[in-house]
């Protein structure tokens, strides 16, 4: 699914984005450029990167110490 259509971003690229080691939102959102342009794909974009985090445990203990 598209989460953001600016940027033609889809929620398996933010998982796939997790899965390469993006631990915060702002470093996912800047790598994919996700909510840079109108913003309305934020809560969205936040909702499914929540879940790939949680979905990662390597991601979870990298976000923990960092």
């Amino acid at each position: 699914m598209y989460v953001c259509i600016c940027n033609q971003v889809t929620d398996k690229q933010i998982h796939a984005a997790v899965q390469k080691g993006h631990t915060s939102l702002g470093g996912m959102c800047d790598a994919l450029k996700v909510a840079h342009c109108c913003g309305q794909c934020k809560d969205c974009a936040r909702e499914v990167f929540d879940e790939a985090m949680s979905q990662n445990p390597i991601a979870q203990a990298a976000a923990c110490i960092a």
